[in-house]
C-alpha cells in the first residue's frame, strides 16, 4: 500500500539497549525457506503486482494480504530454494482486515511457527521479512528476488479506520513488496502480517485475526474472486490506494475513491485517502473537508486526527490543532508524528515547558526524527536553556533541516555566548538561504563592532 523507504538501522540497536535483548535472543535464524515471493498476473499474463507471503502448514497453506490478489487471474509463489509453485485456490479472504489464506500446489513445505499477538506490548522486539519490489527481476519467464529483513519494536495495538479492527503499530520498516510477509517476535514466531508501510510507523495485521480460519477445507478460484471484486468497494479502495501511493497518480486514485463513495458515502478509508489525493494535488480545502469527514465517521482515527491538525496548525487555528493532536496521542500514545506536532503547537501557544515531555518522548521513539530535534530546540530556547537549544538545533542541521528561524536563533545564542565568528557564520548561512534579507545584511555589517 503506502510506499516509503527510510533507513532504520538505528532501531535495532536502540531496542537492544531498551530491552537487554542481546542477552536473551535466540541463537537460531529465521526459517527463510518458508517465505515466498508472490507474483500476481492478469489474464493476459501481465504482472499486476508483487508481494510476500509465508507458509504456516506443511501441506501448503500460505498467508498474505488480500490486496496482493486484487486484479489477479493467477498467482505464483517463488521460494528461496528456487521452487516455483502455483497457488491452486483460496481458502479465505477478509477484505476489511486485508488478509488471504491460500492453497499451494500439493507438496511438503517448510513453515514458520505462529506466535500470539494478543500479548504484545509496547517496545516488544519485532522483525519483518519480505521481498522488496525494487529487487524483484522478471526476465524470459524467470523471476529473481532477494529476501530483506528489518528490525524495530512495537509501538502499540490500535484500531485505525474501524474500531473493531486493530493493527500492530511498529517501527519495523515494511518496504514496498513486504505486503503479506511475516512480522516476527524475538522468538521468530509470527505475530503479524505486514500490511501498511509508513514513514516512521508501519501497520501489521495481528496474527490472531487469521487463526480461526486455519482449518478451512473448501477453496474457490481466482476467477471467482475476480467476479466478486467487480463490485467490491474494498477492491476499488486497494486499487485506488495503489494508484495513489504506488504509481503517484492522484487523479486516477480519485476516480476509484469517488466510485466507492457513490455506493457508500460512509466508507471511512475512501475519505481518508481521498484527502491524501487532494493534498498531493494542492487542493487543501478539499483535503480538509475529507479529513473532517473521516473523523466524523471514526473519531479515534489517529492519522486522520494528526493530518487535519497539521492543516489547522498551518492555517492559524492553533487551539483546534492542539485539540486534534491531543486526541491523536490519546488514541495512540506512541504516535511519533502527533507527539512532535503537539510539541510544536504547544511552543506556538507559549507553553514550552509542557511541550518538552512530548518532544523527548518522540526522540526516545525515533532519535532520527529531525523536526522533533528542531521543535525541542525551540522549547529550550524559549526557556533560555541556550546550551541545550544549540545542541538540538545542531543535531537537526546534521540531519538535513535548514530553517531560517533556526539560524536566527543560533545567531542569537552565539551573540549571547560572545562567539562573534559563529554568529557571523549563521548570518552568512541566512543570506545563502535568503540573499535579500536586509536584517541579516545589516547585522553582518554591524558585527565588527561586537568583536
Amino acid at each position: 500500500m503506502k510506499f516509503f523507504i527510510k533507513k532504520k538501522v538505528l532501531w535495532g540497536s536502540i531496542l537492544f539497549i531498551l530491552l537487554g535483548w542481546l542477552g536473551t535472543a535466540k541463537a537460531y535464524e529465521v526459517n527463510k525457506s518458508a517465505i515466498a515471493l508472490l507474483i500476481a498476473k492478469n489474464e493476459a499474463g501481465k504482472t499486476v503486482g508483487t508481494g510476500s507471503g509465508f507458509v504456516i502448514q506443511p501441506e501448503g497453506t500460505l498467508v498474505t494480504n488480500y490486496h496482493v490478489l486484487v486484479d489477479a487471474h493467477s498467482v505464483k509463489a517463488y521460494f528461496p530454494n528456487g521452487n516455483q509453485v502455483d497457488v491452486k485456490g483460496i481458502y479465505k479472504i477478509d477484505r476489511n482486515r486485508d488478509f488471504a489464506i491460500l492453497k499451494l500446489s500439493d507438496g511438503f513445505y517448510s513453515t514458520l511457527e505462529l506466535g500470539g499477538s494478543s500479548s504484545l506490548k509496547a517496545y516488544d522486539y519485532t522483525s519483518a521479512l519480505g521481498y522488496l519490489s525494487e529487487n524483484v527481476k522478471e526476465s524470459n519467464g524467470t523471476v529473481e528476488g532477494i529476501i530483506a529483513q528489518t528490525y524495530g519494536f512495537v509501538l502499540g495495538l490500535h484500531p485505525q479506520a474501524f474500531e473493531d479492527i486493530p493493527f500492530i503499530y511498529t517501527t519495523t520498516e515494511f518496504g514496498p513488496g513486504f505486503s503479506g510477509g511475516p512480522l516476527l517476535d524475538k522468538d521468530n514466531k509470527v505475530v503479524g502480517i505486514s500490511t501498511i508501510e509508513g514513514r516512521s510507523i508501519n501497520l501489521a495485521i495481528p496474527i490472531q485475526s487469521i487463526k480461526p480460519f486455519l482449518n478451512e477445507t473448501g477453496t474457490f478460484s481466482f476467477k471467482e474472486l475476480l467476479q466478486q471484486d467487480k463490485t467490491s468497494k474494498e477492491a476499488m479502495y486497494y486499487r485506488g490506494n495503489f494508484y495513489l501511493y504506488g504509481l503517484g497518480d492522484p487523479n486516477k486514485a480519485i476516480g476509484e475513491f469517488e466510485k466507492i463513495l457513490a455506493q457508500d458515502e460512509n466508507f471511512t478509508l475512501a475519505h481518508y485517502d481521498l484527502a491524501a489525493a487532494y493534498r498531493d494535488l494542492g487542493m487543501e480545502e478539499k483535503a480538509i473537508k475529507e479529513y473532517e469527514k473521516t473523523i466524523e465517521l471514526q473519531p479515534n482515527f489517529p492519522e486522520a486526527l494528526s493530518n487535519l491538525g497539521g492543516y489547522y496548525f498551518r492555517s492559524g487555528k492553533i487551539e483546534q490543532a492542539k485539540n486534534l493532536f491531543k486526541r491523536a496521542v490519546k488514541a495512540y500514545p506512541n504516535f511519533i508524528q502527533a507527539l512532535s506536532n503537539l510539541g510544536a503547537v504547544l511552543n506556538k501557544l507559549g507553553q514550552p515547558e509542557e511541550a518538552i515531555p512530548h518532544l523527548k518522548k518522540t526522540l526516545a521513539l525515533n532519535p532520527e526524527f529531525a523536526i522533533a530535534h528542531f521543535n525541542l530546540g525551540n522549547s529550550q530556547f524559549a526557556l533560555n536553556r541556550l546550551e541545550e537549544a544549540q545542541k538540538s538545533y545542531e543535531r537537526s542541521i546534521e540531519m538535513g533541516l535548514d530553517f531560517l528561524s533556526m539560524h536566527w536563533k543560533l545567531y542569537e545564542i552565539h551573540l549571547k555566548n560572545k562567539a562573534p565568528k559563529k554568529a557571523e557564520k549563521e548570518l552568512k548561512t541566512i543570506l545563502e538561504i535568503d540573499p535579500l534579507n536586509e536584517e541579516a545584511q545589516k547585522k553582518l555589517s554591524d558585527l565588527p563592532s561586537i568583536h
